[in-house]
């Protein structure tokens, strides 16, 4: 399964939590539709197979205008084989929603909409330097529906400091309502060279309680399973038959290309990074992208991290495969203590966190994870 993701380096403006690279002038916007076609052209050869998702990540993807669409479009279709079922997701901000806007995804090839709401409390929204209100985001994703979008996503956060637990159950209370067919949650990460990040150095802010983060994961949980949607990912809930399958592509280590400034590519042995400079990426000047190659132990243990945010958890049969004997032995003593206490359950010999797991799921990913001097 071959996936592309394009990641849209702009932003109307930028978000106080945000450390995605984006910047907010547009004005080389169509400067670097071109760059991003030329990328793609120097880089067909690395897919050779048939894509099965196409992902539009950023920033803020709705910042393209049709005829930027346009353009990417036409030359994906020229250089690669997009199957004529695959998954094509594009990122947007509620604002940029409009009725026309709408209109004119709806003639596009984009089949599923990932729907930045974050929350739908206007007093948080204003404190996360969002741009739309909760209204504009009921109304946006509403209108997605209206015009033939069946497979729509939405993103909450939790954790904000000006958050409680009441508010949190409003805003699942609010998304539940509109019945999207996947919900992705994630909690306030401190990410060092934003804003939120200097605010709470300064002591302006304070971090959420970790109980607090705690009750608000189970509500979240509990909340949504309630409605109908699986917890098949950390961060993710679907409905049946509604899983991101880029996302879930991702999380089963399937190669994929990235393309666009800071975007990441994964060819099964090595990991690649493209340079995270508009002005370099249009310009062309090298080096466009460093390459990581993975040793054993660090495929291992990106096997451990990404299989255990799902719920296919780790295949020990395929540890054993790849990894070897010695490896799937390690697996195995490392887990034995998260067994015994119920934090971990395997299941059809793959290794699965279990509900109470989830709560401490980063210890024991890390307690999984391949150290040598551990051995």
């Amino acid at each position: 399964m071959a996936g592309i993701y394009i990641h849209i380096p702009f932003c109307k403006s930028r978000c106080c939590y945000c450390d995605f690279y984006s910047g907010t002038d547009e004005s080389r916007m169509d400067a670097f539709v071109e760059a991003l076609c030329a990328e793609a052209r120097t880089r067909q050869s690395e897919v050779g197979e048939t894509v099965m998702t196409v992902y539009f990540g950023g920033g803020t993807p709705s910042r393209l205008r049709q005829e930027h669409f346009d353009r990417i479009f036409d030359t994906l279709h020229s250089l690669f084989t997009i199957d004529p079922a695959a998954e094509i997701t594009l990122e947007a901000n509620p604002d940029d929603l409009s009725e026309s806007y709408v209109r004119m995804l709806s003639r596009l090839p984009v089949n599923r909409l990932s729907v930045g709401v974050q929350s739908f409390d206007d007093g948080e929204l204003v404190f996360l330097h969002r741009r739309h209100s909760s209204r504009q985001a009921e109304d946006a994703v509403k209108r997605c529906r209206e015009y033939g979008f069946d497979n729509i996503s939405i993103d909450l956060m939790y954790g904000l400091p000006p958050q409680t637990e009441a508010s949190w159950q409003r805003s699942l209370s609010r998304a539940v309502a509109l019945d999207p067919q996947h919900i992705s949650a994630y909690h306030l990460i401190y990410e060092e060279k934003t804003r939120m990040y200097r605010l709470l150095q300064a002591g302006k802010i304070a971090a959420t309680d970790e109980n607090v983060s705690l009750a608000m994961f189970a509500r979240l949980i509990d909340c949504l399973t309630a409605h109908g949607y699986v917890h098949y990912e950390i961060s993710a809930f679907g409905k049946e038959g509604c899983f991101s399958r880029h996302n879930s592509a991702y999380w089963k280590n399937t190669k994929y290309l990235g393309l666009g400034p800071s975007a990441h590519s994964f060819d099964g042995n090595s990991r690649s990074f493209n340079v995270a400079s508009l002005t370099r990426y249009i310009d062309g000047r090298p080096p466009l992208r460093e390459t990581e190659h993975l040793s054993a132990g660090e495929k291992y243990n990106e096997a451990v991290l990404t299989g255990l945010r799902t719920v296919w958890g780790i295949d020990l049969a395929d540890i054993k495969v790849h990894f070897g004997d010695e490896l799937h032995r390690y697996c195995l003593r490392n887990a034995r203590k998260y067994l015994d206490r119920r934090l971990l359950e395997t299941d059809n010999n793959s290794l699965k966190l279990t509900r109470d797991g989830l709560f401490i799921s980063d210890s024991i990913m890390s307690d999984l994870m391949w150290v040598a001097d551990r051995r």
